[in-house]
């Protein structure tokens, strides 16, 4: 809006001087100032509270992501104490399992050591078993022409003294007698001796001799095993005498 200037002569020179200072037009141009700086006043207000709460909204977001890295940060380390646990725990029993091993393998090399002096000791003992062998072979070679010689006697000599003896289990000998009942000469009195431990023992006799227990205590206190025999034979003897008197 265009104001003329004033013409200060030209209103003095009126009857009535006055000048026209245009309230209407002022108070209209101020209002619209105001407005102007109201609205800008607004406007400014507004726009810092945007800022103020889109900053406010960022610290917080900053915050927030703060607080998850340090959250992060706290998580990594407890993950890597328990992971040096971890890794610590697994060189233990690396080691320990290292240490099995090495034992093992001690042991393994101990036992080969001693399979090896096992087998030496097996063929030695082979060779020695070939040695008793072959011995054995030769004495029983020995033994059995030395029988095929002695044998015709001692059937003789069984046949004279009525008597034999041959072994029926281990370590037990069957004595044999005839011609002790009058009446029947070839009715056979016998005992079986257990000569496997010291102690001889009879588990059994045909028939039952009342006297044996005494003889028997006799043997193993003298181990006058041929006395025990003539003895026996005498109280088969006195066992049947009465029946032919």
């Amino acid at each position: 809006m265009y104001t003329r200037p004033l013409q200060l002569s030209q209103i003095l020179a009126q009857p009535h001087p006055e000048i026209d200072l245009r309230l209407e037009s002022y108070e209209k141009s101020t209002r619209q100032f105001l407005d102007a700086v109201a609205n800008y006043t607004a406007q400014a207000v507004d726009e810092i509270t945007r800022r103020r709460d889109q900053h406010a909204l960022l610290l917080k977001k900053e915050a927030e992501k703060r607080k998850a890295m340090e959250q992060e940060v706290v998580d990594c380390k407890v993950k890597e104490i328990e992971l040096m646990k971890l890794l610590e725990q697994e060189q233990a029993e690396r080691r320990d399992a290292e240490s099995a091993v090495t034992a093992l393998k001690r042991q393994l090399n101990a036992v080969r050591d001693k399979c090896a002096s096992v087998d030496v000791e097996i063929e030695q003992y082979k060779a020695n078993i070939l040695t008793l062998r072959s011995e054995k072979m030769k004495e029983r070679k020995i033994l059995e022409k030395h029988a095929s010689k002695t044998t015709p006697q001692v059937k003789a000599l069984e046949r004279r003294l009525h008597f034999t003896v041959e072994g029926v289990q281990k370590d037990m000998l069957l004595l044999r007698f005839t011609h002790i009942d009058p009446s029947d000469d070839t009715r056979e009195f016998s005992i079986v001796i257990d000569i496997s431990n010291p102690e001889y023992k009879v588990p059994t006799m045909t028939p039952s001799l009342p006297a044996l227990p005494s003889l028997l205590a006799e043997l193993n206190e003298t181990r006058a095993f041929y006395i025990f025999i003539k003895r026996v034979r005498q109280a088969f003897c006195d066992l049947i005498s009465p029946r032919t008197q």
